[in-house]
């Protein structure tokens, strides 16, 4: 907006007292101020609003106008309430210096103006950047990415300074600035949360002392509940677009821009999951053939297919590690086609952060069968003696520990009360006859995670112990009431007086039934704990000096 636009407004009660020359001065801004030196907070373009609070004497007047000028602010309005007339002295120096200078009636509110400069500069902005973003989509759409999310991002900054981040439903940063994985992850569990809540975008949130309005971006190859699909079927899987701004009060032209943003993305979104539909292929095929005991060569022929696309440049065939994910949504699962929605969440969870490219997961293959996502994962294979660097990849790894560390709070708001999540880690193998035991082990170590509690759990070929095979199989109401049984009474009485008993059952354990080694885990006398063991002989019945005895509190303790 220009200068000029402010006299003519009555509603403003603005009067001329110099720079009748700059009127058409344009304005990018609004500042309120009363410091004697404002600089650090202007940056070029401003209406500068003051009480002149900051004159003490008209020895202050020259030093804080030169200031202005120097920052090449549009205009000064000073208000008339302090001192009644505005000094002759600011007249004189805003005219020395070239600064169109405003009286500002006391009944006239300094928000007042700034509420309508502002609007006035948002408007003009929005409207240029609508058009620029309106050229994009035309290019996107019909051609080339042309930068992709990055590009909308920038235009996005410089155009209405607003600071945008695109994120993953786990919180990961696919476009924008550095940003904290905390914030990120903190990020998509209040934006999947309300989506299950079935609350409208776009959604206001506080993380970390600063506000952020986060906006839904839809992968349009699934249905949506606004077209009658469920939101479970997409709510793990769409991106989403978070800005550094409380879009509460944001007026419906500014809301639709950045609708119209979302779209956009949408498209690189859209995009980038039909560049997966080769690597789906390929899995889909050499998993077909695993299941159907096809003989190895032939399916080491298809892996040698698969390498290429999936390790550029790897003149060696890799080794490979399988990953199964199931979710499920409680009683009315047959309702969502959950195939699909653990396929997209095992291609996020198995992103490898420090992978180059437009997309980090370029180097999984994941299938789906049934309500299952399997994954090949290749790992470089070992180092040539005297090279570093993937020796110990190849041989240890995905671990299940540490795959849902970073996304289970978001994965968990976002499944909500009726979702789950289970994951299976095969160990890592080196040819084709190893994959149908790799499959068969993932898919085991998923029914192991299945039995514990909590809304996102994984297991790992390391847990794969002989006990650890049956208690899948045994019914939870057995589970519960064998537990229930043997643990119940030590949990009470270490309630009722803090006796650790516990504790001290599974350090007991976990020592081989050895006094002294256990005491000295303890930090205890060996006569203590002798005295702890006898209070859970007496309490459970139980002698722990027998094996079987011994046994059972050692499933009851994983079990519980």
């Amino acid at each position: 907006m220009r200068l000029r636009a402010l006299l003519e407004n009555d509603a403003l009660g603005l009067r001329l007292l110099g720079g009748e020359d700059e009127l058409d001065r344009g304005v990018r801004g609004v500042m309120t101020t009363d410091l004697r030196d404002p600089s650090r907070y202007l940056s070029g373009g401003e209406l500068v609003l003051t009480g002149l609070a900051w004159r003490r004497s008209a020895q202050d007047t020259e030093p804080f106008v030169r200031i202005l000028a120097a920052a090449q602010v549009a205009a000064l309005a000073a208000g008339e309430a302090e001192l009644g007339d505005i000094p002759d002295d600011l007249i004189a120096a805003c005219a020395r210096h070239r600064l169109p200078l405003f009286a500002v009636n006391e009944s006239v509110a300094f928000a007042t103006i700034t509420e309508y400069v502002v609007r006035q500069v948002s408007g003009e902005r929005a409207g240029d950047l609508a058009a620029v973003v309106d050229r994009h989509r035309r290019l996107m759409t019909s051609g080339p990415a042309g930068g992709g999310p990055e590009v909308v991002l920038d235009l996005l900054g410089t155009d209405l300074d607003l600071h945008a981040w695109v994120l993953s439903p786990t919180g990961r940063r696919i476009a924008g600035a550095e940003l904290p994985a905390s914030v990120g992850a903190a990020l998509a569990g209040e934006q999947l949360a309300a989506l299950r809540g079935g609350r409208r975008g776009p959604h206001r949130v506080r993380v970390q002392s600063r506000t952020y309005s986060l906006f839904p971006i839809r992968n349009t190859g699934r249905g949506q509940p606004t077209d009658g699909g469920d939101v479970r079927e997409s709510v793990l899987s769409d991106w989403m677009l978070a800005v550094e701004a409380d879009a509460a009060d944001w007026p419906a032209a500014r809301l639709d821009l950045l609708q119209g943003v979302t779209q956009l993305i949408a498209v690189e979104r859209d995009r980038r999951e039909a560049a997966r539909t080769v690597r789906r292929r390929l899995a889909q095929e050499v998993l077909e053939l695993v299941q159907s005991g096809a003989a190895p060569a032939e399916v080491a022929a298809r892996l040698r297919v698969a390498a290429p696309v999936l390790l550029p440049g790897l003149g060696s065939a890799p080794h490979w590690q399988v990953v199964v994910a199931r979710v499920d949504w409680g009683p009315d699962s047959a309702a969502v086609e959950a195939g699909p929605v653990a396929q997209s969440l095992l291609e996020e969870i198995l992103v490898d952060p420090s992978s180059s490219g437009p997309d980090s997961s370029d180097r999984i293959a994941v299938a789906h069968v049934g309500r299952e996502a399997i994954a090949l994962v290749p790992l470089s294979p070992v180092s040539p003696p005297g090279e570093a660097g993937t020796e110990g990849v190849a041989q240890s790894g995905l671990h299940a520990e540490t795959l849902l560390s970073a996304v289970q709070q978001p994965l968990s708001a976002g499944l909500a009360d009726d979702g789950r999540l289970t994951l299976g880690v095969s160990a890592p193998v080196s040819s084709a006859e190893g994959l149908r035991g790799a499959l068969e082990e993932a898919r085991h170590a998923r029914r192991v995670a299945a039995a514990r509690p909590g809304r996102v759990s994984a297991a790992g070929h390391h847990e794969l112990a002989s006990h650890v095979l049956l208690l899948p199989f045994v019914p939870d109401d057995v589970r519960r009431a064998f537990t229930a049984r043997l643990l119940d009474p030590l949990r009470e009485y270490d309630q009722r007086h803090r006796a650790e008993l516990i504790p001290t059952l599974e350090a007991f354990l976990e020592s081989d039934g050895s006094w002294t080694r256990c005491a000295t885990r303890l930090h205890l006398h060996v006569n203590t704990l002798r005295y702890r063991v006898g209070r859970i002989e007496q309490l459970t019945g139980r002698d722990l000096s027998r094996l079987e005895d011994k046994l059972d509190f050692f499933l009851a303790l994983r079990m519980s």
